[in-house]
């Protein structure tokens, strides 16, 4: 293993406490995908504070409705984690039907509408009973950029942002969890038939490879490197004017 995973989680959990207690919020809201992510997250989330809760925001694509909503609920179940549900369809359809007319909107644009939406709801609901956000990306996502601004982008804190793929999935099977989040091919499922792996044109293991130190063949290697650099913008601070 890559690490001491006992020690790992005694240190997150008292990450997150301290957090709350400097915060003086009351409990903690995250969005509950189904995914390896949100599952460490939450599991984490839940044993630093009672007041924790998934929320299940499924979006246009079937895999939201079946799959990863049965997959959020039984990490759910498991860890003893309150679930709500919001179904985020129907506000994603309002959402184009206003844009119809204002804009011509790219497929990728119109894929980031669903993490935006949901990043609006678990804000809502944090906003309404005084809870932090819990973000649930990782390391080796967030070195592509493999996240939507603004949308699983934004967050109050997140408990999981130093780890890889590679050890977000070690980590998982420390803590039991069920071996269906933990074996499916990973996915935003922000469109049908979308893979993590597909989309970005590298693997976890070969990107992992990279971020470890490892040799991964010279044209990953490359797509590493630029998707690394084009977003570079999303990892950044916004630009702010200053004359000095």
């Amino acid at each position: 293993m890559l690490r001491d995973y006992k020690v790992e989680f005694e240190k997150r959990v008292a990450f997150i406490k301290n957090l709350l207690a400097e915060s003086g919020a009351s409990g903690i809201v995250y969005g509950n995908s189904g995914g390896k992510d949100s599952a460490l997250v939450g599991i984490l989330c839940k044993a630093a504070c009672d007041n924790t809760v998934g929320i299940i925001m499924p979006c246009s694509t079937k895999r939201n409705y079946n799959e990863d909503a049965a997959d959020a609920r039984e990490v759910a179940e498991k860890f003893n984690i309150e679930t709500r549900f919001v179904d985020l369809t129907p506000v994603k359809e309002a959402e184009l039907k206003a844009l119809e007319g204002v804009t011509e909107l790219t497929p990728l644009a119109v894929a980031n509408i669903a993490p935006r939406l949901r990043m609006l709801t678990v804000y809502a609901i944090a906003g309404a009973e005084n809870r932090l956000v819990a973000g649930t990306g990782n390391r080796s996502e967030a070195y592509v950029g493999y996240f939507t601004k603004w949308g699983d982008g934004a967050h109050d804190f997140n408990p999981i942002a130093d780890l890889t793929v590679t050890e977000i999935y070690e980590f998982l099977r420390y803590l039991g969890a069920p071996e269906s989040v933990i074996k499916k091919a990973p996915s935003a499922a922000l469109f049908e038939g979308q893979t993590d792996e597909g989309e970005m044109g590298v693997t976890y293991k070969e990107l992992d490879s990279y971020l470890l130190g490892g040799d991964i063949p010279e044209d990953k290697k490359a797509l590493v490197e630029r998707m690394h650099k084009i977003s570079e913008h999303k990892r950044r601070g916004i630009a702010v004017y200053s004359d000095k």
